[in-house]
């Protein structure tokens, strides 16, 4: 995967978690914050305030991956 099929997948989704992201490239969760770093840095993305949980009650979510990226228009 590149930077450019990340890019699309996420103007597509609008806002995604990362666990969505890590399940749809089937990619480790680091090697995407570093890609997701580089579109923060170009301002295309900003990364949502963290939140305990995903919003549902299960509990079973990594809270690691329920950071939330989203994809900022111009």
């Amino acid at each position: 995967m590149i930077l450019s099929d990340l890019r699309d997948y996420l103007r597509e989704q609008r806002r995604v978690a990362l666990a969505d992201i890590v399940t749809h490239f089937n990619m480790d969760a680091d090697a995407l914050r570093g890609m997701l770093d580089k579109w923060i840095s170009k301002g295309k993305v900003r990364k949502l305030p963290l939140t305990s949980s995903c919003g549902t009650r299960c509990c079973q979510c990594d809270a690691a991956l329920t950071e939330i990226y989203e994809w900022v228009d111009e």
